[in-house]
């Protein structure tokens, strides 16, 4: 039996595979009107061709807790019950394909308000959708990115209530699994990382003001969420700065901090919180991070980075580096990788019955 195609439990849960895609981003949803925030048509063709396809567990991409959390204008959103209804669509066609649905919770702090990157990526202000961004304190992400509004501590629990209350609604929606957005230089990240947190109260300066925030918005939501439900959070487990920035061992202590606040499993992904950095790009150049995790704690992870080939794959997880991999861009590219993976490695994988003839 092929360890990627084994199933795989977490709580009351069974995944059938291991096997997942990430979060990616489609900035195709309306930017104004009654639909703002809400998944359409294309999500849904997007989102059930790889349910077809086999994968195992699909965490839909970045979702904005409020309509300033949204990376750019055009993002999908969970702060109304029309994004609640819409998605329910979405949840319902996944679980018929035998998918377990998860979603990104997300606040995009500093890095907010960016127009979709096929045109460029840059900026946007409110002559095209766009609002002021905010942060831990008032440091922009890069040149040409707008100073951030640095919120005060009622802001802050105001955003945690926001993450809260839209795990209430992404239950509604039908999702099985919240993961929450911790990485990339989004605001979570930006308050763990010294590079990009310069407070000096309660939530700025050591590790444990740092991590405050994070761990707020964990209580917040994982006292909404239910207990036979899996909960998630997403990492950068380093920033790829030489100093002053967050770190492989910090990212190890801070698993620790997450699994005994009701953490389930760790998504480590790497770097966005720090521009013109250097990255050593390469097949899984991220997966040894998510092994140092699972090495030296007993929180379960799942990698990511360039992982395309399915016996690249399978050998994280049967090596022990990782419980599941998670395939971004590949799944872009193939959304039947799982299916063609499974036949390579002599796995087992839903097959939708309209598809026989393809098996």
């Amino acid at each position: 039996m092929s360890a990627l195609f084994e199933p795989y439990a977490l709580r009351e849960m069974t995944i059938p595979n291991r096997v997942w895609m990430p979060p990616m981003c489609q900035y195709s949803a309306a930017p104004e009107g009654p639909d703002t925030g809400a998944p359409n048509d294309w999500h849904f063709a997007h989102y059930g061709a790889r349910a077809t396809g086999g994968t195992g567990l699909i965490v839909v991409e970045a979702t904005g807790v409020s309509p300033e959390g949204r990376i750019s204008p055009w993002d999908l959103g969970i702060w109304n019950d029309t994004q609640v209804e819409a998605f329910r669509r979405i949840t319902r066609f996944l679980v018929s394909q035998g998918t377990v649905p998860a979603i990104q919770l997300a606040h995009a702090g500093r890095k907010a308000s960016t127009d979709r990157p096929w045109k460029g990526g840059a900026p946007v202000g409110p002559d095209s959708y766009g609002w002021q961004p905010v942060a831990p304190s008032a440091i922009p992400f890069a040149d040409g990115h707008p100073v951030p509004t640095e919120l005060t501590v009622d802001g802050i629990q105001e955003v945690v209530g926001q993450f809260a209350d839209a795990a209430r609604r992404a239950l509604a929606a039908g999702f099985e699994i919240a993961e929450i957005h911790g990485a990339h230089g989004y605001l979570i990240n930006e308050f763990l990382s010294p590079h990009s947190n310069h407070r000096t109260d309660e939530y700025g300066g050591s590790y444990e003001n740092r991590t405050r925030f994070a761990l707020q918005v964990v209580d917040a939501v994982r006292a909404v969420w239910p207990q036979d439900k899996p909960l998630f959070f997403r990492i950068s487990a380093t920033d790829w700065l030489e100093k002053d920035g967050w770190t492989a061992d910090d990212t190890v202590r801070f698993a620790a901090d997450l699994k005994a606040h009701g953490i389930d499993l760790l998504d480590v992904s790497t770097g966005g919180n720090a521009s013109g950095v250097h990255i050593p790009v390469g097949p899984g150049y991220q997966v040894p991070f998510a092994a140092r995790v699972k090495a030296e704690t007993s929180l379960p992870v799942a990698a990511v980075g360039l992982i395309t080939e399915a016996e690249q794959a399978e050998k994280i997880v049967a090596n022990g580096e990782a419980d599941a991999v998670l395939l971004g861009r590949e799944l872009l590219r193939n959304p039947s990788w799982a299916r063609h993976a499974a036949r390579e490695l002599g796995g087992d994988v839903h097959v939708p019955d309209q598809y026989h003839r393809s098996v």
